[in-house]
């Protein structure tokens, strides 16, 4: 694979007064060949989702003080960046997301107000894969029926619910 882009979103169903408690979940989808335009072109290569682990004992902890919306979308770029580190053949990555937030302080645009161990953790696995390929990231516009970043937002949605995705076969955009 010489260049992928990457669709992640979060998803927190009360995102008003969170607390460590509040369910949150994240998703990503890997995808070749994709020119970003919106059409779903592209295969995908794999995807990933999870719950945002907000309990420092836990061994998936990264820093999310609460479960939100914005924790979420950090952690959705997280498991990504993380997932690139492991693949060895990646040249060029195109992290795609729907909030601005989370794509500036990832990449220490903007500097980050709460949950700021997250925040410093993703920018140094951001600084780590930059070394590693050419990494960017662009605003998709939510809810557009962008076919992969509907999908990232399905796959975050199940997570925060506890539900698996539908597989792709079977799913369509808008499908939550």
């Amino acid at each position: 694979m010489k260049s992928v882009n990457i669709y992640v979103d979060g998803s927190c169903e009360d995102n008003r007064n969170v607390t460590s408690s509040t369910p949150a979940g994240w998703g990503f989808c890997v995808i070749i060949g994709d020119s970003g335009a919106g059409k779903g072109q592209g295969d995908l290569v794999t995807e990933k989702c999870g719950r945002v682990v907000t309990g420092p004992e836990e061994d998936s902890f990264l820093g999310a003080e609460v479960g939100s919306n914005n924790t979420a979308e950090l952690s959705a770029i997280a498991h990504a960046l993380r997932w690139i580190l492991v693949e060895s053949d990646i040249e060029g990555v195109v992290i795609r997301t729907d909030s601005k937030y989370a794509g500036n302080v990832s990449s220490s645009a903007w500097k980050a107000k709460a949950n700021v161990e997250l925040a410093k953790h993703v920018q140094s696995l951001w600084e780590e894969v930059s070394r590693a390929c050419s990494l960017e990231w662009e605003h998709v516009r939510a809810h557009r029926g962008h076919r992969w970043n509907e999908r990232a937002d399905h796959l975050a949605f199940r997570a925060m619910r506890g539900d698996s995705p539908v597989p792709l076969q079977f799913w369509k955009p808008g499908m939550r």
